[in-house]
């Protein structure tokens, strides 16, 4: 049974293993609340995943240790578990997919782990992790639904109390509830008045809609950037933890994700993973009510991002936030009308970094081109103001 004096204990187990991470203030996220960052994407491991698993693991018996510990992980839980396992000087085996990114399957070998990759998907994985547990006798480490994870998961809850004593709300990412569940039950033992609130992905919304029915419910599938937090099916533990101690639970577009996974690398010189960076969508985007003038804090669970997507979530931020802009404009193909675009375009500000001429197709006159730009801009304000001037030029933006 998780109890407070079980998140305290673990607090002091993992003082042998984790990073202090700090919470930072961060007041560009939304100006109407005063917000801090609690940065568990710069924990070791690159993720608060190590500590439900390093003290679900210390708790093991010197039995269960001597058979070694089996999980299933494509991503941050490995990593915790594998680092966790060698900690204690016990044997780990990950169960991956076989199509698990190189990286991810080379940085769960790096902290010590025997990996298993199983030919087939995530499910695939599983079922392989079960059928060595039970044929091996090895422990399973659940990556959220077990109360020592989540009495790990919730030390951070004690972290945040003491670091922004005077919190208001603190704002929680959510994939299988494990995060959350700690963190809540902690914070709500201590302070109960502090709201707590998690957030989803959109395209992954199994506690939301679990939550919304009072009943688990196993989404058919699920599609987002946040590969960690990409659930189909809540636990059984943490569903109830969520209905009894969770305030709220909102979601946040794949856009609205890539626009603070941008907005922390500029203006917080932080990385984050998609998973990690859910929260500060939530608040970016004025996706929780009542927040203004609060104190708020958001956890950035993770920053372990993909970099052979990383280029692609800032594009998709860039174009989320106004930041860039793709248009393209009828003109009659003549010299001197490309000198007359740039033109605007250099006096209001933008940056061309792209132009691409075409001949005209056969629903425009024959003597017309058509004109795509890609340009650099500061919001969707600058963005307005430079397409009213060239249209106020007499140049026409069409939609192509």
């Amino acid at each position: 049974m998780l109890t407070l004096d079980k998140v305290f204990n673990a607090s002091n187990v993992l003082k042998e293993v984790i990073r202090p991470t700090a919470c930072i203030s961060a007041p560009a996220v939304n100006p109407d609340c005063d917000v801090y960052l609690k940065t568990e994407n710069l924990q070791v491991t690159g993720s608060f995943k190590v500590r439900g698993a390093y003290y679900k693991i210390s708790q093991l018996s010197e039995e269960e240790k001597s058979h070694g510990v089996i999980a299933c992980s494509a991503g941050n839980h490995a990593q915790g578990v594998a680092l966790a396992a060698a900690k204690n000087g016990i044997k780990s085996i990950i169960c991956l997919p076989d199509g698990a990114p190189i990286s991810k399957v080379e940085a769960t070998k790096s902290y010590g782990a025997e990996v298993c990759l199983v030919p087939g998907v995530y499910d695939d994985a599983y079922a392989e992790a079960l059928r060595q547990r039970d044929e091996h006798n090895y422990t399973f480490i659940h990556p959220f639904d077990d109360e020592n994870v989540i009495a790990g998961q919730g030390t951070i809850g004690l972290e945040i109390l003491n670091q922004v004593t005077d919190a208001d709300v603190i704002v929680v990412p959510v994939g299988g509830g494990g995060l959350i569940s700690g963190v809540a039950f902690a914070v709500k033992q201590l302070k109960p008045q502090v709201k707590v609130y998690g957030v989803q992905a959109e395209g992954a919304p199994s506690m939301v809609e679990s939550l919304a029915e009072d009943q688990i419910k196993c989404l058919e599938s699920v599609h987002t950037i946040a590969d960690g937090i990409k659930v189909k099916e809540p636990g059984e533990h943490t569903f109830e933890f969520c209905k009894q101690y969770v305030d709220g639970i909102f979601t946040v577009s794949d856009d609205e994700v890539s626009s603070a996974i941008l907005h922390l690398i500029e203006k917080q010189k932080l990385i984050a993973e998609g998973a990690g960076a859910v929260s500060v969508a939530a608040v970016m985007f004025n996706k929780i009510p009542d927040l203004k003038g609060k104190k708020v804090v958001c956890l950035v669970s993770g920053g372990n991002i993909d970099v052979t997507i990383l280029s692609r979530v800032i594009k998709r931020g860039l174009l989320k936030s106004g930041r860039s802009d793709t248009m393209a404009i009828q003109l009659e193909d003549k010299p001197g009308q490309l000198v007359g675009v740039s033109k605007i375009i250099a006096q209001l500000g933008g940056n061309v970094v792209a132009i691409h001429h075409e001949r005209a197709s056969e629903d425009s006159d024959i003597t017309d081109c058509i004109l795509r730009i890609v340009m650099e801009t500061r919001d969707y304000d600058h963005i307005r103001k430079i397409r009213s001037a060239l249209a106020d030029a007499g140049f026409k933006i069409v939609n192509k």
